[in-house]
């Protein structure tokens, strides 16, 4: 069932990934959110016919479009198997498929049972997986929210424990409203979550979704995500950018509110400013104009964005073969595991043009 059911299917993952995010080590199982599989079902697709994804086959003879050993997956996607199984049937799973990296959205596993920091390092070490990103939440009423604004310092010791190189959020800058005082308001905020980050050998990211490219309230002539750029240090606050999401965003915000054109492009942002992006979110979509967004998400290598153009314009440029890392994702597979599969399987696939 396709995601855009919902009325506002944007403010509903960001609400529901917010939800997962305001977790420590061995919190309780209603940490990890989502309708969670039978445990028979996980267990039948654990143990399926599966290959790793590195056996499939090629389209063309040029060089690998994906970079070795930077091929992860947002774990929000496996949420049901996670709650279920517990992370370590997930991550065996994840070795089989060819996965290098693992993206956090919480630190529990649910009904199977707490688990600590330390073993869940080093659980994914054991499996081959590379801990490299985690989405936290940004701000919260609560005081004792797992939130940069009123956690910051066990937020960054957990990603610390964790070995992790980079911390972020999927929170839009909203925090004080849409116009441009609000959005360098909001980059303040990154700036200084970016300095504590730095401070500890991590790089502090911010997730977008489309919302982030419409234009400033108080001047329709200024495109949010412009703001954001300018208005934050490039060496304290990187992103991550979710390229379905960018492209949902192009389609939706490329004119202003009172109609004049103003296209973008999501990979020139990319090109212009590489080293701003060390993470992004590979997630597809089949292009549905009858969509107020534009596109119906499907698993990655059934929709219509084009991966082997926009990997290969990051990854060709001097010096950045190996300095991105590329995170499937899907916010709502119809099943998690053969998502993860065949997303890996035609990543691995895709060849540079010769």
């Amino acid at each position: 069932m396709s995601r855009f059911s919902q009325p506002d299917p944007e403010l509903g993952h960001r609400l529901s990934r917010r939800g997962m995010l305001g977790v420590a080590a061995g919190a309780t199982a209603a940490a990890l959110l989502g309708a969670a599989a039978p445990a028979n079902a996980a267990n039948a697709a654990a143990t399926g016919s599966a290959t790793p994804a590195t056996t499939s086959g090629t389209k063309g003879r040029g060089r690998p479009v994906l970079p070795p050993g930077r091929l992860g997956i947002q774990l929000y996607s496996l949420r049901d198997k996670v709650s279920t199984l517990g992370f370590g049937p997930v991550f065996a799973e994840l070795e089989r498929y060819g996965y290098d990296e693992v993206e956090f959205a919480g630190y529990t596993q649910g009904s199977a049972g707490p688990i600590t920091l330390a073993q869940l390092k080093r659980l994914a070490r054991n499996h081959g997986l590379n801990p490299i990103g985690s989405h936290v939440g940004y701000y919260s009423d609560d005081p004792n929210a797992y939130t940069f604004a009123q956690n910051l310092t066990k937020v960054l010791d957990d990603a610390q424990a964790l070995g992790l190189k980079h911390i972020g959020t999927a929170s839009g800058p909203f925090r004080y409203g849409s116009t441009v005082d609000a959005w360098k308001r909001a980059a303040e905020d990154f700036n200084t979550y970016g300095a504590a980050a730095r401070a500890r050998g991590m790089k502090f990211y911010q997730h977008n979704h489309s919302e982030e490219f419409s234009f400033a309230t108080d001047n329709p002539k200024v495109r949010l995500y412009d703001v954001l750029l300018e208005e934050t240090d490039p060496d304290l606050v990187h992103l991550e950018m979710d390229i379905y999401w960018a492209y949902v965003g192009q389609f939706r915000f490329s004119k202003r509110p009172d109609g004049t054109p103003a296209p973008f492009e999501p990979l020139n942002y990319v090109l212009r400013q590489p080293d701003r992006y060390p993470l992004f979110h590979v997630k597809d979509g089949e292009s549905d104009p009858s969509n107020p967004y534009g596109y119906n998400m499907t698993d990655v290598g059934d929709g219509d964005i084009d991966y082997q153009r926009f990997i290969s314009a990051v990854t060709r440029l001097r010096g950045h073969r190996l300095a991105h890392h590329w995170q499937a994702e899907h916010d709502n597979p119809a099943e998690s595991f053969t998502f993860a599969r065949r997303s890996s399987a035609h990543l691995h696939s895709l060849r540079e043009k010769c």
